[in-house]
This record gives C-alpha cells, sequence and structure tokens, in this order.
C-alpha cells in the first residue's frame, strides 16, 4: 500500500537529486515507493484485462524508469520524483490508446486516451469522429465523465481541413491534436487505504469507453487513405 513514507521519501528526493543521495536511500526507494507501486500496478491489471484482454500483463512492462533522460534537458536532475506507468494494449510506449497512472509526493495522477499522436493518426481519427461526432460527444459530456476528468483535454489546431469544417461546427472536438483525460487527487486521502485501487479503477472505467472509440478510429481501414 501507499503510505506516508512514499511521500516522505520523494519530498526528500526533490531536495536532494543526486545519484550519491539515491543509492544511499535505494533500499527505501525500494521498500517504501517501488515495491509499493509495484503491488498497486498488480492489483489494477486483472481489470484492465477484463476490458482489453491484449493489455500487458506484467506490471514491470508497465512501469516507467525513474531515471530521467537528460541528454538534451537544461535540468540535469537524474531522478523523477514521480512514479509512472503506461497500460496499453502496446506496451506503455504504444501508440494505441491506452491508461496512466502517476503518483507522486502530493497526488495522484489518473488518466488516459491517445497523446503522442501521429499525423497519420490524426487523420484517421478525424475521419471517425466526423462519421461518429455525437458518439465522441456522448462520451465526454456525459455528468459522469464531466466529474471525473473535466473536459477532454489535448492540444488544439488553428485550422482544419475543408473536409472536416462543416462537422466542426457540430462537433468542436474535431480541433483536437491529441485526445486525452487527466484528473488529480491528494494522496495523502489514500495512505494505508484499499479504496485507492476502487478509486483508480473507477477513473479508468469511465475513461474505458473513449479509448474504445480512440481504437476503432485508429483500426478502422475504411479511413485515412
Amino acid at each position: 500500500m501507499i503510505t506516508a513514507s512514499y511521500s516522505t521519501f520523494f519530498k526528500e528526493l526533490a531536495q536532494n537529486n543526486t545519484k550519491e543521495w539515491f543509492h544511499a536511500n535505494k533500499k527505501r526507494y525500494e521498500s517504501d515507493v517501488k515495491g509499493p507501486f509495484l503491488e498497486l500496478l498488480e492489483t489494477l491489471l486483472p481489470q484492465l484485462q477484463l476490458w482489453d484482454g491484449q493489455m500487458v500483463d506484467d506490471p514491470k512492462k508497465a512501469l516507467f524508469r525513474i531515471h530521467r533522460d537528460i541528454r538534451f534537458s537544461k535540468d540535469k536532475s537524474p531522478y523523477h520524483t514521480i512514479m509512472k506507468a503506461g497500460f496499453s494494449p502496446g506496451g506503455k510506449k504504444s501508440e494505441k490508446p491506452g491508461y496512466y497512472l502517476g503518483i507522486d509526493a502530493e497526488h495522484i495522477h489518473v488518466g488516459g486516451g491517445l497523446f503522442m499522436v501521429s499525423p497519420a493518426q490524426l487523420k484517421k481519427v478525424r475521419q471517425y469522429i466526423a462519421k461518429h461526432p455525437k458518439q465522441l460527444i456522448g462520451l465526454v459530456e456525459t455528468p459522469t465523465f464531466r466529474r471525473a476528468f473535466g473536459l477532454l483535454k489535448g492540444e488544439r489546431a488553428k485550422r482544419l481541413d475543408k473536409e472536416f469544417k462543416a462537422i466542426a461546427e457540430q462537433c468542436d472536438y474535431l480541433f483536437h491534436k491529441q485526445f486525452y483525460a487527466f484528473a488529480e487527487f491528494p494522496v495523502s486521502n489514500f495512505y494505508g487505504s484499499e479504496r485507492l485501487v476502487d478509486e483508480i479503477v473507477e477513473h479508468f472505467e469511465i475513461l474505458s469507453p473513449l479509448n474504445t472509440y480512440l481504437g476503432k478510429a485508429l483500426e478502422n481501414q475504411e479511413y485515412y487513405l
């Protein structure tokens, strides 16, 4: 379970983000942070596999490294101050719709959808939305979705191809270049509590129909060319 020790580690890491400090406190990281986080992922995976049988079945494969890639960053801090995981049929770095979980010292972050969208993917998604606009609106504008995630998020284009302009008047989401939902809540409310699993699953379940919709958009060969 996630406890106060989890948050304490990341608060201290934020003040001492060096290899020397991390190596001196690696046992704490394994017992108070990585271990509980992996246990949480292991508990979540069976539920996600019920929705998608192709979902990765190893929690370690869903886990992102705590080591930062500092090659092209001005910030040379070697470690992230958050544990992150991505769940997708193609793995955590898949281009398919998926689910995201991150927990830092203060907050639990849950979300999912399509974040990294290639031009080819975007074309297919927009074509699918243009054919099924009411379905998308019905998914992301329900009171349940809005209470959990607020508005559908993502960078937006300033212009659209001519083929989408008319339908965009009915469905503004065609301007999106990303299609994802995101929510956060205090981690301290769930220290030592099994309710955390229920809270995350509830958010993922609300998000699941959107991922199904986006997955159909990418898989349908009727669209794009």
